[in-house]
């Protein structure tokens, strides 16, 4: 290396400068020598070193033969007498074929040429581009070869390599773009200087490649090589970087950001070759889920732009969108491939086709690999090195860190980031080994691998959905939600057991995500399946118990009474607390929605009961707040308060910010039915804030109400208009739900608009009708009490409320008796 930087320094010698200029004339020792009437002894002499001052006339009969004139003849006859000249060097010696237009690789293309910049950078001598064939590998080196240029004095040249060429071959190949005769005369060639060679399709003769530049970079240290392949050359100097597909433009991306990934500028590049129409505006959305459905990977683009000459893009993603691998076409036709190669000849004109593309490379791994990669193309997401380890039969001599590597040196998987969740097949590789799986009859043990895979994931992920872990753990699930959703598919079809295992884990981040309606759904229909009557009763029990929480949270929980009875018995035959606890919990609740408020208030007490017997306080926490609401339905506000600061503590021990906030919430709510309404105000302020950090919006909206109830009652106007704008944003026509209405209520009450106070209370009853919480219609049947100006519509308001009083064991505060007196 020391040698290469000293070569460099002060200009090249005369030597070297006579060199240049005739190779660049494309003449050699002896045409050179003819020209200038010298023996040709004088020009090896002085290309070798030998003569470092020739005669002027010498000098000035060559400068004449070479052609010289201007700048190029005055830098000649400097160099002969040993001067730095003041104009540019000669130019330097490049034989590669014209870049072409390469898009979307601005960033593959300066990182690779700083790194071949950098000859001291980690003892690399080289670098190898790995991929499928049609990713681009040999349109992305010849760019950054031609990038580096001025960085290799010695000169730039490229050779491609043929089917079953032998080391000589290719050792002769080399010696003559660098315009020598044989191999030995590289050294005199290169004369110290650094040199570049880019070697294409080095897969055609691995051994001959990899033999013949060994040799290359033993006899020659200042000599670097770029190459290209389906698989590295093997050399321990050599660095391996994979070529990724082309970014795509995800599902979420706006209409006039699609242009701007690489993948969609390609493929609107291509198109335009074959059609005269720009991009229509309603083909946008096409384009995008096109290019993403191809991969990313050009080959696959450029063949289906080239479809663009018949079809819209829309028929384009009809017709191939699940079909990549049919792909298929000459290279005239879409520009697949380089027209002509490194040498500047054409290039196989042959049918080109993704599935070939593909095929080549998985006919690289031996069969415990193409087994392995069935495995894990049957993931639909990213995936992690955990999960690798899981799905891939394992066997004494199979390393998965081993594995993924050699995948990755293949080009057939990508690793993103620094996540776990980092991996991902190539699309069209996935396509491939499931459609190899098929064939060779591997494909349902495939399924069935990954199905139970997910389900064991989901099962070590369910115990942390709750509490302060909960939004982590639903995250991870996140993660893997599209192979949650296949597994559950396949599973249900071909192994109900394991799709209710499944199914059976995952109602509290169904919950959580908003999907109760779809996980309920799963859940009764695996459940009903006579196949899994003789499931495990644990798994059974646990999948009922889900089935009434998420019938609970879109008010169907009536309906799944009896589940979560049946599972409350499994739970107990079992010795299950933590499935007891649940089931207790969730009774409470159900009972609560049916107006059997004995029946809840039991369970609740059981619940506590349970969890301080058994020790755990968390669900100690949980099951105290639950009963906060029978205390302020006896009308005992102070065994409510007491209750709460036992969930403060038990909440603090425990870490459950959750829970703590939601504690506050209800003291709020329980000050101001107690008369204490600008504590209550400030709690709720507190409450709001606290739940905004957990994120809990539906509980934030129900703090808002009493925060709104407050401040009006507080005659706090301002305060109470600013919260019913968060209710309700300007602009909105939806029909005003309970915590609206009410507050408008409050607010035109307190403003004697009566008429508007009525009309509002009326539009709260209807929406808290039937609700979770009685309270909520008692609160709005009081307001309708004090507004209305219609005695019949009062009296009816009056008994309504005293029969909700006495349905639901209801005892009204003293306050709200005053209000209504």
């Amino acid at each position: 290396m020391t040698a290469d930087h000293g070569a460099d320094q002060g200009g090249p010698g005369f030597d070297a400068v006579l060199r240049s200029y005739r190779l660049r004339a494309k003449l050699t020792q002896d045409e050179l020598a003819a020209r200038a009437a010298v023996g040709v002894r004088t020009v090896r002499d002085l290309e070798r070193g030998r003569a470092s001052r020739p005669q002027r006339t010498t000098v000035e009969l060559l400068a004449a033969a070479l052609g010289l004139a201007g700048a190029d003849r005055l830098a000649f006859l400097a160099a002969a007498r040993g001067q730095a000249s003041q104009t540019a060097p000669p130019p330097r010696y490049v034989r590669l074929p014209p870049p072409g237009d390469l898009i979307g690789r601005d960033g593959d293309v300066a990182e690779l040429a700083d790194r071949l910049r950098d000859r001291a950078a980690e003892g690399s001598r080289g670098i190898t581009l790995v991929g499928l064939a049609g990713v681009g590998k040999t349109s992305l080196a010849l760019s950054v070869a031609h990038r580096v240029t001025e960085a290799y004095p010695g000169g730039v040249a490229g050779i491609v390599i043929t089917d079953g060429s032998t080391t000589g071959e290719v050792l002769g190949g080399v010696a003559a773009v660098f315009g020598v005769g044989r191999p030995d005369d590289l050294a005199p060639r290169f004369s110290g200087r650094s040199a570049l060679l880019l070697i294409d399709a080095v897969e055609r003769a691995p051994e001959a490649v990899a033999e013949a530049l060994g040799r290359l970079l033993a006899q020659h240290p200042t000599l670097r090589f770029l190459a290209t392949g389906r698989h590295p050359v093997g050399l321990p100097t050599e660095r391996v970087r994979p070529v990724a597909p082309l970014d795509a433009p995800p599902a979420d991306a706006a209409p006039a950001d699609v242009a701007r990934y690489p993948a969609a500028a390609l493929f609107m590049d291509r198109l335009g070759r074959v059609r005269e129409e720009p991009v229509e505006p309603a083909e946008v959305t096409a384009l995008a889920a096109l290019v993403r459905r191809l991969g990313g990977l050009p080959i696959a683009i450029e063949l289906a732009a080239a479809r663009g000459r018949v079809l819209t893009i829309p028929e384009i993603l009809d017709r191939y969108g699940d079909r990549v691998l049919d792909l298929s076409g000459r290279p005239a036709d879409g520009g697949v491939l380089p027209v002509r190669d490194l040498s500047g000849r054409p290039a196989d004109t042959g049918v080109v086709s993704v599935r070939e593309a593909v095929a080549a490379s998985y006919r690289l791994l031996s069969t415990d690999e193409q087994m392995a990669l069935h495995r894990l193309a049957t993931f639909r997401n990213r995936w992690s090195l955990d999960l690798a380890e899981r799905i891939v039969d394992r066997s004494p001599d199979l390393d998965v860190v081993h594995l993924l590597d050699r995948f990755l040196e293949l080009g057939l998987l990508s690793a993103r980031g620094a996540r776990a969740f980092r991996f991902r097949l190539l699309d069209v590789v996935g396509d491939y080994a499931l459609e190899q799986a098929a064939v060779q009859g591997d494909l349902p043990a495939a399924r069935r691998r990954h199905a139970e895979v997910m389900a064991d994931l989901a099962m070590s992920i369910a115990a942390e959905l709750k509490g302060a872990r909960l939004a982590d753990a639903a995250a991870r699930l996140d993660d893997v939600a599209g192979d949650l959703g296949a597994a559950l598919t396949y599973a249900a079809r071909e192994q109900p057991h394991t799709a209710l295992r499944l199914a059976a884990c995952l109602p509290r981040w169904w919950r959580f995500r908003g999907r109760d309606v779809t996980g309920r759904q799963w859940l009764r229909r695996l459940l009903a399946d006579p196949r899994t009557a003789d499931a495990a009763p644990a798994t059974r029990a646990w999948a009922e118990v889900g089935l009434a929480q998420l019938a609970l949270e879109h008010g169907a929980g009536a309906e799944e009474i009896s589940s979560a009875e049946s599972a409350l018995a499994g739970f107990i035959r079992l010795g299950d607390v933590s499935g007891q606890l649940i089931a207790h919990t969730q009774l409470a609740a159900l009972r609560m929605t049916t107006r059997d408020y004995d029946r809840a208030r039991h369970h609740a007490e059981a619940a506590c009961e349970l969890a301080r017997d058994s020790g755990r306080i968390r669900d100690m926490a949980v099951a105290e707040n639950n009963l906060t609401w029978h205390e302020v339905r006896a009308g005992n506000l102070d065994a409510a308060r007491a209750r709460l600061a036992e969930v403060d503590r038990l909440a603090s021990r425990c870490g459950e910010h959750r829970l703590r906030a939601v504690a506050v919430a209800n003291l709020a709510e329980i000050e101001r039915l107690d008369g204490h309404v600008e504590e209550a105000a400030r709690l709720g302020r507190d409450a709001i804030a606290e739940l905004e950090d957990v994120g809990d919006p539906g509980h934030r909206r129900r703090v808002l109400a009493t925060v709104g109830l407050a401040v009006a009652e507080a005659g706090l106007m301002e305060e109470a208009e600013a919260v019913l704008e968060e209710l309700r944003p300007p602009g909105s026509t939806a029909p005003l739900d309970g915590p609206a209405a009410v507050v408008t209520g409050a607010v035109a009450l307190q403003r004697g608009d009566a008429d508007r106070a009525a009309e509002a209370f009326t539009a709260a009853i209807e929406a808290y009708d039937g609700g979770h919480d009685p309270r909520d219609a008692v609160e709005a049947l009081i307001g309708l009490i004090r507004s209305t100006r219609d005695l019949d519509r009062r009296a009816k308001a009056v008994h309504r409320l005293t029969e909700l009083c006495r349905t639901a064991g209801i005892t009204l505060l003293p306050r709200e008796q005053k209000h209504i007196a």
